[in-house]
């Protein structure tokens, strides 16, 4: 049932199949996200760091998708480490970000393998490594990632 929950939530969001509506959309996610489903932490947080429907909250948006990454959702790994490399909702962290772009990438998530490549590129929470970089970008591309 939860998973119906989350589904339904997400094609509101989405307006997939039936008009977007921000407010069913939450509606459904948070009765989801009562049963501790990271798809539903994910999409929530999502509408949270967007301002979809609500105002823009930074600091709840990234406490939704701890809860999404920390039961291994990389979507919501990699949004994190966003958070974290941009100080939004969180103290500004690269170390931080590059753990989490790791857990992602690591599932294959390719906005994470490039975000990783570029940190090993820059040195941004990790020692620079170019082979590394050039390993993570090259898996990146291997999905299609235009900017790896």
């Amino acid at each position: 049932m939860q998973q119906h929950n989350s589904i339904l939530g997400a094609a509101y969001l989405a307006g997939h199949g039936i008009s977007r509506d921000y407010a069913e959309a939450l509606n459904w996610l948070q009765k989801a996200a009562d049963q501790q489903l990271s798809t539903a932490y994910y999409a929530i947080g999502y509408m949270q760091e967007k301002g979809k429907g609500i105002p823009k909250n930074y600091s709840a948006a990234a406490m939704m998708y701890k809860k999404a990454a920390d039961q291994g959702f990389a979507a919501a790994q990699g949004a994190l480490g966003y958070l974290y490399v941009e100080g939004k909702g969180v103290p500004k962290d690269f170390a931080q970000a590059t753990q989490w772009f790791r857990k992602a990438a690591d599932q294959g998530q390719a906005d994470s393998q490039n975000s990783l490549g570029y940190a090993y590129f820059t040195g941004q929470g990790v020692n620079r490594d170019f082979r590394q970089a050039a390993e993570w970008f090259r898996k990146a591309a291997e999905q299609g990632h235009a900017f790896a």
